[in-house]
């Protein structure tokens, strides 16, 4: 009996790993490199990045602060400073915020070639005309993610820090808020949103899958808006204005993802047909 002849181009599942355990070490590599740099630039990654939304010159109090003054309102974001410290209370407490910290600017400047490696893995299981029609992948996930650390930047971490660093239960307690809360303060709105905003691109995948409908997106869109209002409550301070400001976007996102899905299916029943003639 003759011996069948493996197709070359097939790999085996280690076959597999082996090629994600590279593409992994690379993205790390990645990571790693620009971290060393924002490590270097330590006077522009806090003074000017970090510690940007404690100043009250930041441009988003000054937006709020024009409005308010507009209206003939007063409001705290026309104040000279925030009335609270940041303070260090750990002998390595600076030293580990600013090796984290470059970390976490190193994993967001190094996400588009993140992408890239995650798409070199996944593309070579992909059909031709999903290739093609795919192409726009990494361009489009990046946009939205930047897209989202910037809304996550300027606007939910300000009103965060505003809020909470003037909150005051009594005249009695003084906000001296450690290091370590406020840079958490700041990175989980800036992934939070960067992560939420990739929303469009997650229903595209979940549709091509099929485990996603427009049907479906439309059938819990209830419980969709719970859901957003309350990721919207764990990122952002506890009052109704923040809340509203981080749902409207993702809500609208909500909706492109059900006009993404309609899109899909629309094409990949054109497809259907064409390989039916």
């Amino acid at each position: 009996m003759a011996k069948t002849v493996e197709n070359p181009d097939e790999m085996s599942f280690l076959d597999h790993l082996e090629e994600l355990r590279w593409h992994l070490i690379r993205s790390v590599l990645a990571i790693v490199i620009i971290a060393c740099g924002a490590f270097i630039m330590k006077d522009f990654i806090f003074d000017t990045v970090i510690f940007g939304p404690k100043k009250m010159d930041f441009p988003t109090y000054r937006f709020f602060c024009e409005i308010a003054t507009f209206f003939g309102i007063d409001s705290e974001f026309c104040a000279d400073t925030l009335p609270f410290t940041i303070q260090n209370r750990t002998m390595a407490g600076q030293f580990s915020a600013h090796i984290w910290t470059s970390i976490w600017a190193g994993f967001i400047i190094a996400f588009p070639y993140v992408l890239w490696e995650l798409w070199r893995f996944i593309s070579p299981g992909l059909h031709q005309n999903e290739r093609k029609h795919s192409r726009g992948f990494i361009l489009v996930a990046s946009a939205l993610f930047f897209m989202g650390v910037l809304f996550g930047y300027y606007v939910v971490a300000p009103l965060s820090i505003n809020f909470l660093g003037t909150y005051q239960v009594s005249k009695e307690v003084l906000n001296e808020i450690d290091i370590g809360s406020f840079i958490a303060t700041v990175r989980a709105s800036v992934i939070a949103c960067g992560i939420m905003f990739e929303l469009p691109i997650i229903i595209y995948f979940l549709t091509k899958v099929g485990l996603v409908t427009p049907e479906i997106l439309k059938k819990y869109r209830k419980i969709a808006l719970v859901i957003v209002l309350i990721l919207s409550a764990v990122i952002t301070p506890p009052d109704v204005a923040s809340q509203i400001v981080v749902s409207v976007p993702v809500l609208i996102l909500y909706q492109i993802s059900i006009y993404i899905s309609k899109w899909v299916l629309k094409r990949e029943s054109k497809k259907e047909k064409r390989n039916a003639k």
